[in-house]
Parts: C-alpha cells; sequence; structure tokens
C-alpha cells in the first residue's frame, strides 16, 4: 500500500530494451508492481555506441544512475571534419561550464552498459527504493487489449494489469493494438554500417589522437548524406563507427541488419582523406553490419484505454539526430511524474492522455527532423543553429511533466 491508502498499480511493459527498462525503473521509484516481458531469452544490446545529451542525462540522474557504471567518455559537442580535405571545426556545447556543475555532461557510452545499468535500476534490490521490476524472458507477447489492459503471450496465457507500456520497438505489437491496424516502419533509402574498432593499443599511435577527443563527424561536404560518426566508449578502449550510406530497394520482408566487411565500407567512400583511412587498420571489436534505416509515419495516436506506446514502437526513425535512446528515457521520466504513488486504476485512461499532450509533439518533431537531416542543406543548419540543438538537448521532460501535472491534476497529489 502507499501513503494514500491506495495500492500500487499492477504495470505491464512490452519489451526489456532500453526503454522498456527504462519505464521499469522510473516507475519502480513510484512504487508500483512492474513486470517486464521479453521475447528473447536473453536480451542484451548491439555491440554499438551511444551519444547521451544532457535532456537524457536529466532522465538518468533522476533514476540514480551511476556514471561508473557506463564508462562513458565525456564529450563537449561535436568536431566536424571536412572528409576530404581533413580540416575541422569545433562546435561546442551551448551552456558548457553549467551543465558540468549540475552533472549534466553529454557522453558517449556502449549501449550494452547503458542497458545493464537500467537493468540494475529496474531490478536490483538495492538499487532503488519500491519493489524490484521482475523480467519474463522468452515470453512474446502476441496480442493485447487497451482497454481491458491485457497481453497476451505465444504459450496461450493472458496477462491483466491497469496499466500497459509498449516499449516492443519497430515491430510493435503493441502498436498494432494500440492503432487498431499494422503499421510499419518503411525504408528510408538509407542504410548505416556499424562496427567497433579495438582501441586497446590506441595510445601508442598518434595519428589517432582526433578520435578520442571529441564527438567526431566525418563529414563530405554538398553530397547526399556521406558521413561518419566516429567516438570512443569504454574508457576509449574501443571505436565506435557509424557510416552513413544510400540504400537501394524498399523490401519490408528483408532483414534490416546484413554481415558486411571493413573493405565494403572503405570502397564507398573513396574521396576521404588518407587520415580517416587509419581507423580501418585497427582490429574490429565487432562484426561489420550494414543496417537499412527504416522510419516510422506519424501515427494518429500513441494511446488507447490503458496502453501507451513509447520509443522505437512510437516514433522510429533516422539515428541523424542522436536521439533515439534520449527519447525513450524522456517518456520513461514523464510517466514517472504522471503516475506516482497513489495513483488508483481509473486515473490511468486520463494519466495516458497527458502523456500523449505531453509527448506526441515534440516526438514527432524529432522524428521529422532526423528524417530531414539526410538532406545536406538541413544537416549543416543543424550544425550551426544552436538554439535548434538547444530545443533537444535542454528540454527538461521532469520539469515540464511536473508543470503539466500540477497545472491539470492538482498540487496535492502524491509525487
Amino acid at each position: 500500500m502507499t501513503g494514500t491508502g491506495a495500492r500500487p498499480l499492477n504495470v505491464t511493459v512490452v519489451g526489456a530494451g532500453i526503454g522498456g527498462l527504462a519505464v521499469a525503473a522510473a516507475l519502480r521509484k513510484c512504487g508500483h508492481v512492474i513486470n517486464v516481458y521479453e521475447s528473447f531469452e536473453v536480451k542484451t544490446e548491439i555491440g554499438a555506441g551511444v551519444g547521451m545529451q544532457s535532456n537524457a542525462v536529466r532522465v538518468l540522474k533522476s533514476l540514480g544512475y551511476k556514471r561508473e557504471n557506463l564508462k562513458g567518455g565525456i564529450f563537449d559537442g561535436m568536431t566536424i571534419h571536412n572528409a576530404e580535405t581533413a580540416k575541422f571545426k569545433k562546435f561546442p556545447t551551448r551552456n558548457w561550464d553549467s551543465l558540468r556543475k549540475e552533472g549534466l555532461e553529454n557522453f558517449s557510452c556502449h549501449r550494452g552498459d547503458l542497458h545493464a545499468e537500467l537493468l540494475r535500476l529496474a531490478t536490483e534490490k538495492d538499487a532503488a527504493d519500491g519493489p524490484p521490476a521482475k523480467l519474463h524472458f522468452g515470453n512474446k507477447v502476441v496480442s493485447c487489449d487497451p482497454e481491458a489492459a491485457t497481453i497476451t503471450l505465444a504459450n496461450g496465457e493472458t496477462v491483466t494489469s491497469d496499466l500497459v507500456i509498449g516499449a516492443d520497438g519497430i515491430h510493435s505489437i503493441v502498436r498494432t493494438s494500440v492503432l487498431g491496424k499494422e503499421v510499419q516502419a518503411e525504408p528510408t533509402g538509407w542504410a548505416c554500417y556499424r562496427c567497433m574498432f579495438d582501441a586497446s593499443n590506441i595510445n601508442d599511435h598518434p595519428e589517432f589522437d582526433w578520435v578520442l577527443k571529441n564527438m567526431n563527424t566525418i563529414r563530405q561536404e554538398g553530397s547526399q548524406l556521406a558521413e561518419h560518426i566516429v567516438y570512443g566508449v569504454r574508457g576509449s578502449t574501443l571505436i565506435n563507427f557509424v557510416a552513413f550510406d544510400s540504400h537501394e530497394g524498399r523490401d519490408t520482408k528483408r532483414p534490416i541488419a546484413q554481415p558486411a566487411t571493413k573493405e565494403e565500407i572503405w570502397a564507398r567512400y573513396p574521396t576521404f582523406h588518407e587520415k580517416f583511412r587509419h581507423l580501418f587498420d585497427l582490429p574490429l571489436a565487432t562484426p561489420v553490419l550494414r543496417w537499412e534505416l527504416r522510419a516510422l509515419p506519424l501515427l494518429p495516436t500513441w494511446i488507447k484505454g490503458r496502453a501507451a506506446i513509447i520509443g522505437d514502437a512510437a516514433h522510429a526513425t533516422l539515428p541523424l539526430l542522436g536521439q533515439g535512446a534520449g527519447l525513450a528515457l524522456e517518456e520513461a521520466g514523464c510517466l514517472r511524474v504522471l503516475f506516482p504513488a497513489g495513483t488508483t486504476p481509473d486515473q490511468v485512461p486520463a494519466r495516458l492522455a497527458a502523456f500523449q499532450d505531453l509527448r506526441k509533439e515534440r516526438g514527432e518533431f524529432v522524428n521529422v527532423q532526423s528524417v530531414a537531416q539526410a538532406d545536406p542543406e538541413y544537416r549543416v543548419k543543424f550544425t550551426k543553429n544552436s538554439d535548434f540543438r538547444a530545443y533537444l538537448w535542454d528540454y527538461d521532460t521532469m520539469k515540464t511533466s511536473e508543470e503539466y501535472f500540477t497545472k491539470h491534476f492538482g498540487a496535492g497529489q502524491v509525487r
């Protein structure tokens, strides 16, 4: 029981990725009973890096994360390199000194380390107040009844709760149930190569000094999307590498990821400066994969009855603004504010309507603007427009949600 006498909500989270675990960790702190259902027997994140800007770090900080567990490298803005001349220009983060004082500096980390930390916050007994979330691996959800807050598993079992959160990614089952029809993420005409290089001996090679000093973008000026993103993770023992490229074909049934090679990558960028070719002399720490990039259309709703979708289930898009994980964390933070201890089951639909009011416009803005970044003109505008970057990175989902809550539900609610 909570301090109000109301019982905790029973919450079902579908998906144990970054978004699902963030929601579990957030709602756990409100004292609710969380059950997370994941189709895989063991859920792990791909071997790739992720950038955490201050909008996401605010939420992690509110959850009580330990930065040392993420082994992240702090970065101040970005460094843009001309792919052909190797000349570069730095674009620092606005208000960097104040962010440092608040402990909100941008950092890069391995997705697996972020996933592990969110798992700790959601499930370890002493990681947070509230009962630890229970994870049910190898339990594929095949349908959801949003009005009844019921999910059905592949084994025929049904689970009924007070609230269902669909964090089940680009192929979301909960999305289909919320919308009443299947909506697929469509190919965008773009792809990216992903891999990690072993940088354990990089300090012996001064030609790599540029790699670890900041978040690096290597951009071919004036062309279509032909750029590399390079930065260090895990104490700079690994280098995260992403290379964007055009992609022919729009077959949604084709696997999103296909094996590739270092040689294949470099062959796609023959005019890039020799300085950047040296990266490919480093040993691989992960296989090279070529990912077809897909994006969801804007959806008519993210909610129905007692169910909502978040993260890629709601707004999967191109990774060109680096906000995929950040938005999922923001949405988890918002849900924490809207479902404090003392929330009753009959209040769930109104709180989900508030969630949509608070989150859908921002999620759609990032969706549209991320796709627009494939146009070189828009890409340059983003680099130069500090107000645009500030809108993304300075956003405080906790404060915004708290102000909304007070206005619409009253300051007397338990939060």
